[in-house]
């Protein structure tokens, strides 16, 4: 049998925290951190964030979530509705110009019968795909295999916003 070498999921595996729900909202607790890299923060806007995600289905993986803490895709306000939108759309631009990917899964999890890993804060999932990017590794081994490191990706896509904020008029 081949082994997989796999580093970063020890963190995960050593870290009981990493799999207990912590107190308080990740989603409210990040964006008052105040340090956007080490929070994996890619982007502000008025209304919302976006942030990478710590456990990701693919390299990548990003959510839009909005400031505010809530559950109910109805009690967005039209502007927070608006700009989740946006934002999902730039995420796609900037995934686009640095992992060139052949796809995109965008969508939401609500509730936690549907699947929603924290379910109380409302969040946008924005995962890119490639052509043949599934495979038995998950089934066979119970691993993911991503091919870079979460502060890869964040710099990456964090100088593609810097890249097209400068181009913006």
């Amino acid at each position: 049998m081949e082994h997989l070498w796999a580093p970063w999921r020890m963190a995960y595996i050593d870290n009981p925290q990493a799999r207990d729900k912590p107190a308080g909202c990740i989603f409210c607790d990040k964006p008052a951190g105040g340090d956007d890299a080490a929070n994996r923060i890619v982007h502000r806007g008025r209304t919302g964030f976006v942030i990478l995600n710590a456990y990701p289905y693919n390299n990548g993986h990003l959510m839009v979530v909005p400031y505010r803490h809530l559950s109910r895709l109805a009690d967005l306000s039209p502007e927070e509705n608006a700009e989740m939108m946006g934002l999902a759309a730039l995420m796609t631009q900037a995934l686009d110009d640095v992992m060139h990917p052949d796809g995109y899964n965008v969508g939401m999890n609500l509730g936690g019968v549907a699947g929603a890993g924290i379910a109380d804060h409302l969040h946008l999932h924005v995962v890119p795909r490639w052509n043949g990017d599934t495979n038995f590794m998950p089934v066979l081994a119970d691993v993911k295999v991503m091919p870079e490191t979460l502060d890869q990706v964040y710099r990456k896509i964090a100088a593609a916003l810097a890249g097209r904020a400068a181009a913006a008029p």
